[in-house]
């Protein structure tokens, strides 16, 4: 038995979706149609294996040569055979070769692609799929190599920004853990040796150091049990709404990062419209490939109203995900017919907003560091020092 993903109208016209397991598509069809439904779509759920992913820098060289032979004139089989030999990705060519085997055997491009998950998004498969359906496949390949390197720019900005805090933030807790464990204890014994009362903050610290030595493990435990529950609860639906939604409402931090979840919608969606995909399907792998739940809901909330008849921009605006600008910019494109040229417009606006957030953050970040780090450290060791002054002030 194989499972078939199916979409569906039924006589009211509300679309169904959902999968069944049956021998063939021929099957499902029946199936589908014995219960009165309109068949939209039926297509193989392929089963996705483990497989270590592949740079997008090395599947934008591949996509952008690809197009280059096919622009040319080299059948199809051909250009991915030296496709296949020249690259230097060694998952890639062993990818590239499978699918001139599919190929070969009768399959399409699209449904060759399908079975790669790793190399091939849902976008990425869905825009060749249009590509080969309109003849125009060199044009939607080079459209694709332009919008994964935008899309890798703007994922690498974001990450980057992550990147400076996170170091320092960690070589400034090992400092605290070196303190706490190694150097407070030869303080603590000296400390002992006088007869004398201690000052609060130094009390405070020798105890930070007590509890951190006899109780390391359950710190330990407490931390590992903390971050797995976080990671088990972001599997599901309500703890991915939950945690996106408290990321997108951090200050400065959550305002960078709804302004890249609105420049990868629009430019995702402008994409895929430009290149012949539906509008419905558009929203519909849009919001798969968003990588938060909140804009997922939004899109899909959109996708929805766009199925009842009504406009894209009503929803959109209701969910409050998206900015005034946006929904409104794109409210115009529906209303005069150029949506795509309007979604790559809000597109190329927020990339420079994204830098614009990141070099806030970064500059933000660096006094709120210092300041932590100064108070933190500089604490610790005044409080250590505190005992002594008093010792030499009594002398």
């Amino acid at each position: 038995m194989t499972t078939f993903e199916y979409t569906a109208k039924a006589v009211n016209g509300e679309e169904q979706t959902g999968t069944v397991d049956m021998k063939s598509k021929e099957e499902v069809v029946a199936h589908l149609r014995s219960k009165r439904l309109n068949v939209v779509r039926v297509r193989e759920v392929v089963k996705k294996k483990k497989t270590a992913k592949i740079p997008t820098r090395d599947v934008v060289v591949f996509t952008r040569q690809f197009a280059t032979m096919i622009n040319s004139g080299l059948p199809l089989v051909q250009a991915m055979d030296i496709l296949a030999k020249q690259t230097e990705n060694k998952s890639l060519a062993e990818v590239t070769k499978q699918v001139v085997y599919d190929v070969e055997s009768g399959a399409t491009l699209a449904d060759a692609l399908t079975k790669h998950p790793a190399a091939f998004t849902d976008l990425y498969v869905n825009m060749v799929q249009a590509g080969e359906a309109g003849g125009i496949l060199d044009t939607i390949l080079l459209r694709l190599a332009v919008f994964l390197e935008k899309n890798d720019a703007i994922v690498r900005k974001v990450k980057g920004a992550m990147v400076y805090p996170a170091v320092i933030f960690s070589v400034a807790g090992m400092a605290i853990l070196i303190l706490l464990i190694f150097v407070i204890p030869t303080f603590q014994a000296m400390f002992a040796s006088v007869d004398m009362e201690l000052p609060l903050p130094t009390r405070i610290v020798i105890f930070l150091s007590e509890f951190l030595q006899a109780y390391w493990w359950a710190l330990g435990i407490g931390g590992w049990f903390i971050f797995f529950s976080v990671k088990k609860s972001y599997t599901t639906q309500g703890g991915q709404l939950f945690w996106d939604r408290v990321m997108l409402n951090l200050p400065v931090l959550g305002d960078m990062l709804r302004k890249s979840a609105v420049s990868r919608f629009t430019r995702t969606l402008g994409t895929l419209i430009s290149s012949g995909v539906s509008i419905l399907e558009g929203l519909e792998i849009t919001a798969r490939t968003s990588g938060n739940r909140v804009v997922h809901d939004a899109v899909m909330g959109a996708r929805g109203s766009i199925a009842g008849g009504e406009t894209i921009a009503d929803p959109l605006t209701a969910s409050g995900v998206f900015p005034p600008m946006v929904t409104s910019m794109i409210a115009v494109g529906e209303a005069t017919g150029g949506l795509d040229a309007m979604l790559t417009k809000i597109a190329d606006f927020y990339d420079d907003e994204v830098d614009a957030a990141v070099s806030t953050l970064l500059s933000l970040l660096e006094p709120i560091m210092i300041v932590v780090l100064g108070v933190v450290v500089g604490g610790m060791i005044v409080a250590m020092y505190l005992p002594i002054f008093n010792m030499i002030n009594s002398v």
